[in-house]
């Protein structure tokens, strides 16, 4: 079962709150608006990579509203100019610490597409100026503040920070890069939904205790020497998999701090199962497979490869990962511990979730729900998208490989009451001047996952599956739509609201559990079009994403297709698929495209699948190897289109009705064997011929171009 923690809201105030500390208007981002709160330093600074918007919608403002509700005065530093330390000293010496995160995204995904050139706009930025952040904006961010502040701690968190906790792969570089901790140099990370630990960490912080004893925190990775006395260390060697990983290699779990008599570590001689190791301190280290039933948690941890294994280690790196997913569930995770040179990375258990009356509480704070004012008239992107949008939960059990929302929210989810949605709901009814009555969004990473939950909460505490959805839904899963359904009505018969509409993403294999659900959705609440995601129709695809087979979208399209008929309205699904995945060939996405051509889907944008750090499909596109099975020498080869030429042509597989993509799919075709489907006839998928639009150019390339095709249409084969 999972333990019971300390309530968000039950911490005493700190004392600004005694001498009349009240809401700011909005946090501060100058000494002017400082000086105007009557406040003469901020006890927490935040900085970030996003322009300062107060909405629930970004990390900044939840983090600092929250903190301000428990009586610290906390100011806000968005996007400094990170060339010097100058902009870190604008609102002074922070009392306790700096929070810095990058922004609501990783800054290198911010600035990059996913072949690697750099985006000409930023959503979270005013005005979509790109380059108002660094790269790698947490490590930069921290190295100034330190710069600015020397012996001030700072705390890093954000979804850059939490992606990055360990050792992992870094697509931009394409090798194995460091723990964000010993990049950045910051005094302690905050790992996933950072509320509880936080403000844990503020309190404790503002108390007096000093943030390296600060040890003992779930949600937070710090670096140390050794492991303390009183600890049980497992060799994660033994975890889920066999001898040939490690044979006849030296022990990649062997303890390197020590140093023998000639100044190197003793690898090839690790300290055998169950012996004490002295160099770990009291620390019993335990062969996995001979471990006590009765080995208590708290006091366990399971020491990872070092990074130096994995950077070179294919093999380890995939192993790592593993037992890495394998140790997220927040009621039967351990510690984890990884070695970067000669120190550590700790990884303390993952944050326990927040109850409904604590997740409607955050939600509930003071927000303005405007950017600042400081941006003028500049338009914010991701604000206006969500500026009428209502988040009603948060988290996955999805497990979908190549998402990080795992990573980061976990698979436990975490809903708000219905009172408190219907609540935002009339807030932006009645003070946003803008709002025209149509909510564009009810939802969160998930569509219908709202208040899904295990049937028994001692099974889910015990569950170590990576996904409650895959190959089939789980029997322990509850799947009821109906309070979903509940909120909807209520929602959409509030008075002043015309329409409240479904963007967030849909869990279509959930969704057909609950055929009632899907009449409401069809009926009520789809603007004629509903954005879905199959990401392909391959097995092969689908078994290394941990997606339903297209057989689930089939059987939704049906109920959607006939609810919409009994509705009187046309409306339509827009799926969404995704090339270049780890283990997709190029007969998988011939396959998928002849399917996109059958059902007359034409896609105007295509998701080339991105390796964002410390996700399953990002170790398979590195390591080659399937981690969702035991990791040994003979595991499973995922072959991976790399090259730019082969995730050229996965593109043009998903736009095949885009003539610029003829060329490269004939000769692909052709290559493959397929060229049948080189024609004008009905069951082919690109012509013979490209219709050129521009004459002149047509007649110049006649001499060498036209004339190969009027061979290959000699050579047509018979239909």
């Amino acid at each position: 079962m999972l333990p019971t923690p300390k309530n968000l809201y039950s911490y005493p105030k700190f004392w600004p709150h005694k001498q009349g500390l009240v809401p700011a208007p909005l946090l501060p981002m100058s000494r002017k608006e400082m000086e105007e709160l009557g406040w003469d330093c901020c006890d927490i600074i935040i900085v970030t990579g996003d322009a300062y918007v107060d909405h629930p919608s970004f990390g900044m403002a939840i983090i600092g509203r929250l903190l301000e509700s428990q009586g610290f005065r906390v100011g806000i530093i968005s996007q400094p100019d990170w060339h010097s330390a100058d902009e870190f000293r604008q609102l002074g010496k922070p009392g306790l610490f700096f929070a810095i995160a990058s922004g609501n995204m990783d800054s290198m995904v911010n600035h990059y597409t996913a072949e690697k050139k750099p985006r000409s706009d930023d959503a979270y930025t005013a005005g979509a100026v790109a380059g108002k952040r660094p790269d790698r904006a947490t490590t930069v961010y921290t190295q100034r503040a330190k710069e600015a502040y020397k012996g001030v701690p700072v705390i890093i968190g954000g979804i850059e920070a939490s992606l990055r906790r360990i050792a992992q792969y870094d697509h931009w570089s394409q090798t194995i890069r460091r723990s964000i901790l010993p990049d950045s140099k910051a005094d302690l990370l905050l790992f996933g939904n950072a509320e509880r630990a936080v403000v844990e960490v503020a309190h404790r912080m503002a108390a007096g205790e000093q943030i390296k004893q600060m040890t003992d925190i779930r949600g937070t990775a710090y670096m140390r020497q050794g492991i303390p006395e009183g600890w049980t260390l497992l060799d994660s060697s033994t975890i889920d998999t066999d001898k040939s990983l490690t044979h006849p290699q030296a022990d990649p779990y062997a303890d390197t701090s020590a140093k023998d008599k000639q100044g190197c570590a003793d690898q090839n001689n690790p300290p055998k199962s169950g012996t004490i190791d002295p160099n770990q301190g009291a620390a019993q280290v335990i062969d996995f497979n001979h471990r006590s039933k009765g080995l208590n948690r708290d006091n366990t941890v399971i020491r990872l490869p070092s990074f130096e294994q994995v950077a070179t280690d294919r093999y380890l790196y995939a192993h790592t990962s593993r037992v890495f997913h394998l140790e997220t569930n927040p009621g039967n995770a351990r510690s984890l511990v990884q070695r970067h040179g000669e120190r550590d990375v700790w990884l303390n258990p993952p944050p326990i979730p927040l109850s409904m009356e604590e997740f409607d509480g955050v939600f509930e704070l003071p927000y303005t729900r405007k950017p600042h004012p400081v941006y003028g008239q500049l338009n914010i992107p991701a604000f206006e998208m969500i500026r009428h949008s209502v988040n009603i939960m948060r988290g996955c059990f999805g497990g979908c490989t190549f998402c990080s929302i795992t990573e980061h929210e976990g698979r436990i989810i975490q809903s708000r009451s219905e009172d408190s949605v219907i609540r935002e709901i009339e807030t932006i009814r009645d003070t946003d001047q803008a709002f025209k009555g149509n909510i564009s969004d009810l939802g969160g990473p998930t569509a219908n996952m709202y208040r899904l939950q295990c049937k028994d909460p001692a099974i889910e505490s015990a569950c170590r599956r990576l996904t409650c959805v895959y190959p089939d839904i789980c029997p322990n899963l509850g799947t009821d739509h109906q309070p979903l359904t509940k909120l909807y009505r209520r929602a959409r018969h509030l008075k002043g609201i015309k329409r409240i509409f479904i963007a967030s993403g849909l869990r279509y294999d959930l969704a057909i559990r609950d055929p009632e659900y899907i009449k409401e959705l069809v009926t009520h609440h789809v603007g004629g079009r509903l954005k879905i995601a199959p990401e392909h129709t391959e097995d092969n695809t689908l078994s290394k994403m941990m997606k339903p087979g297209i057989g689930s979208y089939q059987r939704f399209k049906a109920l959607f297709d006939r609810y919409s008929k009994q509705a009187g309205k046309e409306q339509y699904l827009i799926p969404y698929f995704i090339s270049s995945h780890p283990g997709t060939s190029d007969e998988d996405m011939l396959n998928l495209a002849l399917w996109l051509k059958k059902n007359n889907f034409k896609p105007d944008q295509v998701q080339a699948f991105i390796p964002t750090p410390l996700a399953i499909a990002s170790a398979m596109y590195h390591s080659e190897l399937n981690p969702l099975k035991k990791i040994t020498r003979n595991s499973e080869s995922v072959k991976t289109p790399r090259s730019g030429q082969q995730r050229k042509l996965h593109k043009a597989f998903l736009r095949y009705h885009d003539a610029d993509n003829w060329d490269i799919l004939r000769k692909a075709l052709t290559k493959m064997g397929r060229a049948d489907l080189i024609g004008n006839g009905e069951g082919c998928l690109v012509p013979y011929f490209r219709v050129n639009k521009a004459p002149k150019f047509a007649k110049s390339r006649h001499k060498n171009h036209d004339f190969h095709h009027r061979i290959a249409v000699k050579k047509k084969p018979k239909r």
